[in-house]
């Protein structure tokens, strides 16, 4: 039987410390992650592969990025047996894709960032901000304020009160922000998930021991911070292959000569395994940068697969379905 999990199964069965569980496992363990597919299907439309495997499971998500269609962007993941082939799962590869996401990141800032980080900045109102937030708040020890900031004002107040709204009778206090500047020098990590193709953040503007969580520049020509954030900061990438080609805030820097390959101090996976040491003192500015990886996909399929599997149905009940 094929088991289809909903966005709310998905999303019911990867709780926020399971999920980051299971991707640093899988970052340390390692597993067959191709570099994705990237196929036009027109002047703008895109269709994306991105396969990873196991020993025990092969996932492919197909993700379709249209921008002129009602949701630009659309995921599904199917999850087959490395044994046989055959197809175990299909789950909702947005869910699966907001939450591995979040959480990478969320895992990477605990790493990197200095101890008790209280403030947090949301730069950007997208889709994913909402889950960015969630996850750092979730997996982040010391976080006891969080400021939204949006080109649209009314957004980022939107976004600040759901936030609240999902929180209710937490310690954290959540404002939105009229000033970036002013948000930026009040942080002391902040999260980055905007389509931007003009630096946003400054590096003048950061205080000593900030992290930046950069999500959302995937191509090229995007940027999220200026060069000087870059050369101010120890970064580290989910993956050198992704990062070093797709990501603008760093494969700009590196064309003109501003920062030299060895500025990128690390992967994830190495980090998470202590082979490299980023972070040497509580001054140290760090850097995430994420383009994505299947390997997170894979270890959040897993998980979904564990939760039915392995507790009986603890994925959302009546979410998931199963069609022969």
């Amino acid at each position: 039987m094929v088991q289809v999990f909903s966005a709310e199964a998905v999303h019911a069965a990867l709780p926020w410390d399971r999920c980051a569980a299971a991707l640093e496992a899988a970052f340390v363990a390692g597993a067959c992650v191709p570099v994705r597919h990237a196929h036009a299907l027109s002047d703008q439309d895109t269709l994306l592969l991105m396969p990873a495997w196991d020993n025990e499971l092969i996932l492919t998500k197909l993700v379709t990025v249209m921008p002129g269609a009602a949701h630009t962007v659309q995921a599904t993941v199917v999850a087959l047996d490395r044994a046989t082939g055959a197809v175990r799962a299909v789950m909702d590869g947005e869910a699966l894709t907001l939450r591995r996401t979040a959480a990478t990141s969320a895992l990477a800032a605990r790493a990197l960032c200095a101890p008790a980080p209280k403030t947090l900045l949301m730069v950007g109102t997208g889709r994913l901000a909402e889950w960015l937030v969630r996850a750092h708040v979730a997996l982040v020890p010391g976080i006891e304020r969080v400021l939204v900031w949006g080109r649209r004002p009314e957004r980022a107040q939107a976004l600040a009160s759901r936030l609240a709204a999902l929180h209710p009778g937490a310690p954290v206090e959540f404002h939105s922000m009229a000033s970036l500047e002013a948000a930026s020098r009040q942080a002391k990590l902040i999260s980055c998930a905007t389509t931007s193709t003009e630096s946003l953040v400054r590096g003048d503007w950061l205080a000593e021991g900030t992290h930046l969580d950069l999500v959302g520049g995937f191509k090229p020509g995007m940027r999220e911070v200026d060069d000087a954030a870059v050369v101010r900061a120890r970064v580290v990438v989910d993956t050198y292959a992704g990062a070093l080609s797709e990501a603008g805030d760093l494969v700009q820097p590196l064309q003109r000569g501003v920062i030299d390959r060895d500025h990128v101090r690390a992967e994830l996976a190495e980090v998470l395994r202590r082979e490299r040491v980023v972070r040497e003192s509580a001054a140290d500015l760090t850097l995430f940068k994420s383009v994505g990886t299947a390997l997170e996909d894979l270890a959040a399929a897993r998980c979904v697969l564990g939760a039915v599997g392995g507790a009986g149905d603890s994925a959302g009940g009546s979410a998931i379905a199963e069609a022969s």
